[in-house]
């Protein structure tokens, strides 16, 4: 049976806690829970008692009431806690001295979804970093990869580093918060006392509807595992002014705007190989965000085969198809993104400025991913170092 590391953590207690002195803060949000869906701050309140000091969340709020990008949360007292909830993703990303003062002890509980542009991977690089400086020691309640295992997509190169990807890693990098955590430690050079309590009963390439384990949105639009499966493709609409399906019941499943047309962008998706899925022609009328109340013209991606499904490659095949086909209507979001005010976001969420010229230009995106073939070699190997899981 599959536990998770919160419920591992709160079984083997007595190693973590000591003689009773340690304080205690923790990092999760609304989708943190047991198999039982008893959020985690509650549980570890139950087994900590006064030693639970405080609580931080990640983008979105603790409740990932927040929509989209920059819309910050403020920091608040939690109602069922009593304690103070700092938010990391408003005045501050990375946690103040101040903030650390009320804690010996930082622990990490967060639901990720396997892609290098989800946030919660920098808050907690950022988390590690504050505990390095200041002295405290960080515990990852380790959960699966609801993707799992598998690696796809270009390396990010040094200057497209953000708060969408701080370090040279695949889009899907097929690893878990622990294992991330691990490498940044080590190979990045963090250099924190961190500890990973890990998931028991979990197999690399087990997905989250395998798992048995309640899904809970991690953020407001992210409502189901496939969604997370689409995800490390169809993110990168963020960049462009075209929908990326929030505002809809199908967020990143659905993808269009009014210019598009089904037949020419279907002919042009042909020129690609593209294994496991289907784009299947819809129209649809976002109730919020980009083309709210107007008609978009696109498709919703079906997963017909979750092995072979490449959703780099997908994604990059529909972009590309979409900036060739409508060269006068196609057009990138501009700055600012996620906190970065001068570097164009598309660059960002690509991960290479390079990559984004290069489709443009026309390249195929076989020949692409061919070209970044032996990066990705070379994270698989250091990739390998940190692995936990089979």
């Amino acid at each position: 049976m599959l536990r998770i590391g919160l419920e591992n953590f709160l079984q083997d207690s007595a190693q973590h806690i000591g003689s009773g002195t340690l304080r205690f803060g923790c990092l999760s949000n609304h989708a943190c829970t047991d198999r039982n869906l008893i959020q985690s701050r509650i549980l570890l309140r139950e087994k900590l008692g006064g030693q639970l000091t405080c609580l931080f969340s990640p983008q979105h709020g603790f409740f990932a009431e927040k929509q989209d990008n920059m819309i910050e949360s403020a920091h608040h007292n939690d109602e069922v806690t009593g304690l103070p909830l700092f938010s990391l993703y408003g005045e501050h990303r990375k946690p103040t001295p101040e903030m650390f003062a009320r804690l010996d002890v930082l622990l990490i509980d967060l639901v990720d979804v396997g892609t290098r542009v989800y946030t919660f991977m920098s808050t907690m690089a950022y988390c590690m970093m504050a505990a390095a400086e200041c002295g405290k020691k960080v515990i990852i309640l380790d959960r699966p990869n609801p993707i799992g295992g598998a690696v796809e997509g270009n390396v990010l190169r040094p200057d497209c580093a953000s708060f969408v990807g701080l370090y040279p890693i695949p889009m899907r990098h097929g690893m878990t918060l622990g294992e991330l955590a691990l490498m940044m430690n080590d190979t990045f050079g963090i250099g924190c006392d961190l500890e990973v309590v890990p998931v028991r009963g979990w197999q690399r390439e087990m997905l989250a509807r395998e798992s048995g384990f309640p899904w809970i949105a991690p953020s407001p639009n992210m409502p189901t595992p496939e969604t997370a499966l689409v995800y490390p493709g169809q993110v990168i609409w963020e960049g462009t002014l075209d929908s990326e399906g929030r505002g809809t019941t199908m967020p990143f499943e659905f993808v269009g705007a009014p210019y598009w047309q089904h037949q020419p962008i279907l002919a042009k998706l042909r020129e690609t190989e593209l294994p496991g899925c289907i784009f299947r022609p819809i129209a649809f009328e976002p109730t919020s965000g980009k083309h709210a109340g107007e008609n978009c013209i696109g498709f919703q991606i079906h997963v017909t085969d979750i092995r072979t499904f490449r959703p780099w490659r997908s994604s990059l095949a529909l972009l590309q198809a979409v900036m060739l086909l409508y060269p006068d209507k196609f057009t990138y979001k501009q700055p600012p993104y996620e906190y970065e005010f001068k570097r164009l976001p598309m660059d960002l969420i690509l991960g290479d400025r390079q990559l984004r010229e290069r489709l443009e230009e026309g390249v195929p995106v076989m020949e692409l991913e061919a070209g970044w073939s032996g990066e990705l070699d070379t994270f698989m190997a250091l990739r390998e170092q940190y692995l936990l899981y089979k």
